[in-house]
């Protein structure tokens, strides 16, 4: 029997509390909310979002962010389901890549050159190292505790998916707060807080989603 007929086997014989799709848009809302939740009750947003966020920086920060956890959430959704292909969902995070790099160009035109490392830097840098990843906590472990209901061919990979998802929400949550608004920190800063989330996804999933 070919390894893709066992896995399919296994998946249909394995004890399903909740359909796949239900358990895991469950587990986005009820991370997403956590996630809100804790922001609004211990971070905050920033003070003067009502008059900057229809601004281009902010209003490109809080797009990018949104859409790069959109487009992870949907690739999530995939990984509980063996054999199922994901290409068409990876190749959608080209399109925030590609909004992040057309930010960073631009913003490489509009600022003069002795400013770049100035606007890369920004002031809080060690805050969104800091709250992105505490900001993931609940999507993530939300995120691994649905898929630990299904059946991922690669709990590694899943993981840092659940990783990848869970710090784009966390991303797109803390934007309302932070202050610093130049594409050159969010492509660094940003970017960056994900990684550790990443990395976090796929050590955990290998040790949580394994058969």
């Amino acid at each position: 029997m070919k390894t893709d007929e066992l896995i399919a086997l296994l998946a249909e014989d394995a004890p399903v509390r909740m359909r796949h799709g239900r358990t895991m848009a469950l587990a986005l809302l009820v991370g997403a909310a956590s996630s809100i939740a804790y922001m609004v009750l211990f971070v905050g947003i920033r003070p003067d979002m009502q008059a900057v966020v229809d601004t281009p920086r902010v209003f490109f920060k809080i797009c990018q962010t949104l859409i790069l956890a959109v487009v992870a959430a949907a690739l999530v959704f995939q990984m509980g389901r063996p054999g199922v292909s994901l290409k068409a969902r990876a190749l959608a995070l080209v399109l925030p890549t590609v909004l992040l790099v057309v930010g960073v160009t631009t913003e490489l035109v509009a600022v003069p050159e002795q400013n770049w490392m100035a606007s890369m830097m920004g002031h809080y840098a060690d805050y969104c190292i800091f709250y992105v990843p505490v900001l993931s906590l609940a999507p993530l472990a939300c995120l691994l505790l649905a898929l630990k209901e299904a059946a991922p061919d690669n709990p590694g990979l899943a993981g840092a998916v659940a990783g990848l998802a869970a710090g784009a929400i966390a991303a797109s949550v803390y934007a309302w707060h932070c202050p610093d608004d130049s594409p050159l920190f969010l492509a660094v800063w940003y970017t960056m807080a994900i990684m550790i989330v990443i990395f976090a996804g796929f050590i955990l999933g290998r040790r949580m989603l394994r058969w």
